[in-house]
Parts: C-alpha cells; sequence; structure tokens
C-alpha cells in the first residue's frame, strides 16, 4: 500500500483561474541582478522568494519578460510582507520596492505597511497591449525586501489566494511548478548537502552505491559553506576508527575561523570532491517537499525534490535514503519518531538536564562583518531600528556564533523571524555605532562588508533511533558495540547571555556556552537510523541524541565521520539486501570492516589544525562492574 506525502497539502483545493491572469515566480526571473534566491522557508510558505540583500544599498534590478495574452487595464499584485512590522509595525518599513513596466514604475510601495505576514499587496493598474512586456522588481533601500510572485489580471474582483494550500494549486495551474517529475532511480538518496551529507554520498560511492546527492541551496557545505561561513568544529582519525575522518579532511577547509571573507570556506574544494565520484548525481538547489512511503513497510518509496529556480521536479527512487538535512525534514514527512527541545532530568536522569522538560533550543546565528574603507562611508540613519543606546550596544567591527537568536521561538515554524531579528538587531547595532555612539568616529571609515541571510542553525527536531544517546554514557565512557566515530567536542551547550537578557529581556541576540569536557567518545551506530523507518539513516546534527548529548555531536568534522560511518552501512544494507537496522543486528563485524578501512582517497591533504576542542586526555578504567572509576 501505498501513500503520497505533501510538504504542503495531499488535497489540494479547487481554484478558479481569472479569465486573463498571468502568475509569475520572482524567483524564475530570467535576471536576478542583485537580488537573492531564499528558500529556507518553503516548509511554510511553499514557495522560495526573491530577497534585496544589499546592506543598507539597493540593489540591481531583477528582470524577467512575459507575454500578455490580451489588451486591457491589469491589475499588478505582489506577494511580499514588511518583514519588521511585527517588532515596528508604525516605523517605516526597511524592505519597500516597486514593480517596474516596461521600464515605468507602478504607484505603489511594496512591502510597506502594517501588516507583517505574507500578504498580496496590488502595485498598481497599467494599460498593456497584447504581447511580450517587461517586469522588474526595483529595490529602494538594500534593507531584505522580499518578493514571492507576482501576479498580473484583468479581472477586477480577482483576489490571489493567501493560503499555502491554494497558492500550490495556482502555481501548478500556470506550470510554475512540473506536474510530471522527472524520475531518477539510484541505490541510495542522500537529502542534504552540508558535510554530512556530502561524506554520506562520497563514502556509499566509493563503495559501489550509486547516488543521488540532494541539496536546497546552489553551494555545497550547509554551516561551513560561504553562506553561513562557520568552520569545522572537533576532531577526526581519532579512536577506535583512526580512518573515519579522511573525507572529512578532503573536503575541509585548510584555514579556520568563522565570518570571514567566502573564499576560505573552499566551496570549489567540496564540490570538486562530489563531481570526481563517477556515482554520485548532484541536484544542487533542489528541495525536498513531500514523497511517497509504503505504510504497511514503513520505509519510504521515493522523495520529490522541487528546483527552488525552476520549479521542475523530480522523483527520486531508491530502496535506501539518508536524512541529512540537520531538521529531519525527510524523516518528519515520512512519519519517523522524533523529539524537539529539552528532556527533562525525570525522564534521561542526566546531570546536565532541565528539571523539566520544554521547547528551548539552541539558536540560529546570523553572522557578519564590517570592512575598513580610505574615507568616511555613510549608513543610512534607520527609523526602524531596535533602540540602542552606549550602555546596550555591541562595540564591535564583527559579529560570530554568539550573535545567536530563536533559542525560545521554534526553530521550524517561525525560522523567518528568527533570521529576520538576527539581520535586525546586527543593522540596529551598526546604526548605533556609525550614528549616534560616542565612538562613531571609529566606525566612519568602516562599512558592512558581509551579513548572513542564511541563518546558520544549531539544533530542532533530532530524529529517534534504536537508541537515544544520553549524558551519562558519553561522560562515563559507557562504550557500546556498536561504537564508530568518535565525539570529542566538549558538551557545549548554549544560553542567552545574562547582560544580554538584562538589556533585552526576552528579544536576546547574544549568547553565552557551558562546556562540560568529556574523553573521545564513540558514538554507537544505533543512533544513525530512524526507529520506526526502516530504510531511512540520518547523519547530521539530527541523530538520536538527547539535547544534552547534541552539545557535543552537533558539531561538523564529527558530522562528517557520522556521514562516512552512514554510506558504509548503506553499501552493507545493498550487499545483503537488508534494511540499516540488520547491519547492526546481524552484519556489525562487516561495518567495523570497513571502518577499519576507511573510505579515504589516499591522497595527503593539508592539515586543518584548527577548532578542534579540548579533550580529557584519557579514558576512564573500567572496573569488573563495568563502572568506570
Amino acid at each position: 500500500m501505498k501513500r503520497k506525502l505533501f510538504l504542503l497539502s495531499a488535497v489540494l483545493p479547487v481554484f478558479r483561474l481569472a479569465a486573463a491572469t498571468l502568475f509569475v515566480e520572482a524567483e524564475a526571473f530570467e535576471k536576478k541582478g542583485g537580488w537573492f534566491i531564499d528558500q529556507q522557508f518553503m516548509e511554510q510558505m511553499g514557495s522560495p522568494y526573491l530577497l534585496a540583500h544589499g546592506m543598507g544599498r539597493p540593489v540591481a534590478d531583477a528582470e524577467t519578460t512575459l507575454t500578455v495574452p490580451a489588451p486591457g487595464e491589469y491589475r499588478v499584485l505582489a506577494r511580499t510582507r514588511n518583514w519588521v512590522a511585527r517588532w515596528h509595525p508604525d516605523a517605516e518599513a526597511p524592505g519597500r520596492f516597486r514593480v517596474l513596466v516596461d521600464g515605468r514604475p507602478l504607484p505603489a510601495e511594496l512591502g510597506a505597511g502594517k501588516n507583517g505576514e505574507w500578504h498580496w499587496q496590488e502595485a498598481g493598474r497599467i494599460k498593456l497591449a497584447a504581447g511580450r512586456v517587461r517586469l522588474a522588481l526595483h529595490d529602494l533601500t538594500g534593507f531584505d525586501g522580499r518578493c514571492d510572485a507576482l501576479v498580473l489580471t484583468d479581472e477586477a474582483s480577482f483576489t490571489p489566494p493567501g493560503d499555502v494550500r491554494a497558492l500550490e494549486q495556482l502555481r501548478r495551474a500556470h506550470k510554475a511548478v512540473t506536474d510530471a517529475p522527472v524520475p531518477v532511480e539510484t541505490d541510495l538518496v542522500v537529502v542534504g548537502g552540508g558535510v554530512a551529507g556530502i561524506c554520506a554520498a562520497i563514502s556509499a560511492a566509493r563503495l559501489g552505491l550509486t547516488v543521488a546527492l540532494i541539496h536546497n541551496r546552489p553551494v555545497l557545505g550547509g554551516n561551513n559553506s560561504s553562506e553561513v561561513r562557520v568552520h569545522l568544529g572537533g576532531r577526526t582519525n581519532i579512536g577506535p576508527y583512526p580512518r573515519l575522518g579522511d573525507v572529512v579532511n578532503e573536503i575541509g577547509p585548510k584555514a579556520g575561523g568563522n565570518a570571514k571573507p567566502a573564499s576560505q570556506y573552499e566551496d570549489e574544494r567540496k564540490l570538486a570532491a562530489v563531481r570526481a565520484e563517477k556515482n554520485i548525481r548532484l541536484f544542487l538547489s533542489t528541495c525536498v517537499v513531500g514523497g511517497e512511503s509504503c505504510e504497511k513497510e514503513n520505509r519510504i518509496l521515493a522523495v520529490f525534490g522541487r528546483n527552488i529556480e525552476t520549479g521542475v521536479e523530480t522523483r527520486f527512487v531508491a530502496p535506501l535514503f539518508a536524512d541529512c538535512t540537520g531538521d529531519g525534514t525527510v524523516g518528519v514527512l515520512a512519519g519517523a519518531e522524533y523529539r524537539y527541545g529539552r528532556e527533562g532530568r525525570a525522564e534521561t536522569g542526566e546531570p546536565l538536564a532541565r528539571e523539566t522538560p520544554d521547547r528551548i533550543t539552541m539558536g540560529a546565528s546570523v553572522q557578519w562583518y564590517s570592512e575598513a574603507a580610505d574615507k568616511p562611508v555613510s549608513f543610512p540613519d534607520i527609523p526602524w531600528a531596535i533602540p540602542f543606546t552606549e550602555k546596550t550596544c555591541e562595540r564591535v567591527k564583527m559579529g560570530e556564533w554568539t550573535w545567536e537568536t530563536g533559542m525560545a521561538i521554534d526553530q521550524i515554524s517561525e525560522f523567518e523571524r528568527i533570521r529576520d531579528y538576527g539581520m535586525l538587531v546586527v543593522y540596529s547595532n551598526w546604526n548605533f555605532l556609525k550614528n549616534h555612539a560616542k565612538v562613531k568616529e571609529a566606525y566612519a571609515n568602516r562599512y558592512l562588508g558581509w551579513v548572513a541571510y542564511v541563518s546558520g542553525k544549531r539544533e530542532s527536531r533530532r530524529l529517534i533511533g534504536d537508541l537515544v544517546l544520553g549524558e551519562q554514557d558519553v561522560t562515563a565512557y559507557n562504550v557500546y558495540p556498536d561504537a564508530t566515530c568518535c565525539t570529542t567536542w566538549s558538551i557545549d551547550l548554549h544560553y542567552p547571555d545574562p547582560r544580554n537578557t538584562e538589556n533585552f529581556p526576552g528579544q536576546e541576540f547574544k549568547s553565552i556556552c557551558k562546556t562540560k569536557r568529556i574523553y573521545p567518545y564513540p558514538i554507537p551506530y544505533r543512533c544513525f537510523y530512524s526507529k520506526n523507518i526502516g530504510n531511512l539513516f540520518m547523519a547530521g546534527r539530527h541523530i538520536s541524541v538527547t539535547h544534552v548529548v547534541l552539545g557535543t555531536t552537533r558539531v561538523m568534522r564529527t558530522t562528517g565521520m557520522i556521514g562516512e560511518v552512514v554510506g558504509m552501512a548503506a553499501s552493507i544494507c545493498k550487499k545483503h539486501g537488508c534494511q540499516p537496522r540488520a547491519v547492526y543486528t546481524d552484519y556489525l563485524p562487516e561495518l567495523k570492516v570497513l571502518m577499519t578501512q576507511g573510505v579515504g582517497s589516499g591522497v595527503p591533504q593539508p592539515p586543518q589544525c584548527y577548532n578542534l576542542g579540548g579533550i580529557l586526555k584519557k579514558p576512564p578504567v573500567k572496573t569488573d562492574t563495568g563502572k568506570a572509576r
């Protein structure tokens, strides 16, 4: 028995098209100009959108052409939002833009108003002849104006839908999304092209599997890409299987550091490593939006990927799937058991656990830096800024991991709000330093060189496996028979900085960390596959661990080694025609052989001696009772 799993809805409402209506996806514009495609929030709004991320400098127009079917007066509407309205509904909106038709600006400034939700705004009316017409999005501010789609209609009473399900049907009716997905069949489908997903794909490919690697961004690397700019953390080539980590070393940048220039993250190094594997088919800019599963057998049959620019869909079929999304997106779509937030101490017995469970997580970082100029550079004195004072401002020239938001807000459903607040505090603090601070002369010759618009997330869902690793396992060094790669990072948990809480209660944007050092601890294989979805692996920060243990397993050298192990386990599954659990129950010796051998290329790699973290040197000795002393 099959059932379809849709991110948007399995049943779409009937939607009547207006007589002469044109629907244009902003991300499908032929020329993007200075606008970026932002797809981080497709799970909530069903579509990517264009973002005018100019850091206070208006960006170049995005342009496209379309054919008007009949002459007449057309209303032009844009789906947009005032992104600071939730904080400053009465202030001038930051992300204002206009629609140009054949170079003529329509009257309304879009992205304005008090409505902070996504909605349709009318740009104006214009008389058009039949034939080709040129549309443009003209940014007015450089402060993150956003446009999801445009509608041109000659029907005065026509209102485009706001409901995500109805919008999906409108997109399909206007062929913005393909109705017949392109089929792709491989041995393994890896969803997520961060460090974990890259390593899983390469590991499996080198062991003879055909692999589809799906990534929703145009560049590989996830948090270690030029879009987010977090450096790798933890150690490789350590523990019972010192060859684990060889693939991580092949794709890791030579230099460390957060919030550095784009070239330092070596996107091309990761891409070249993937392209070199003949067994990998790479699908960049492709977001998984749903799939098919077999209810009776609790396994995934296929997932559907949508190109975020063209709307072309692909149906990926395989006997095995690896969720490397970080959010557990594939697992949740398929009905996998998962956990969100912090467990209570009564449940886990962990010393670092909270007294009572809650939905607090570690947050997401919008990193940034400024650059020096040889003369003064102005920055707009923005009326929508969060008010800073001499006491509350951050007198800094860059911000990295400590600029962290959203710990008390849902990291899935409210992620756009979390990212936007991260940008808001950066702009607001910089505004104060440039225009109001007593030390503003020290910042006169500086400008914002980079502000991330792709937010670096630390925690959201965690998929449940046959074993949920807890704090006592790691700190007491309870090594399981299915031990694999070692986690070496301290138990590193983030909290709002108390000084920031004092100044911005409930609106914190700075964090501190509390750490507990550990011995290098080999993570059990049973944390790497789903408890209830038979053919689903997971590699990344969403493996089967408690919130406390996530503090150590979440860093990227560790997640990359997890990916290597998952690729090895997938090869055993193919060899024996089995599912991931059977690797533990029936074929664990074979996995140990592969982990001993490793799947590295054998080519020496440049040293990557940065951000290794401190470790306790000597594991405790076990007594006959199995207790550490």
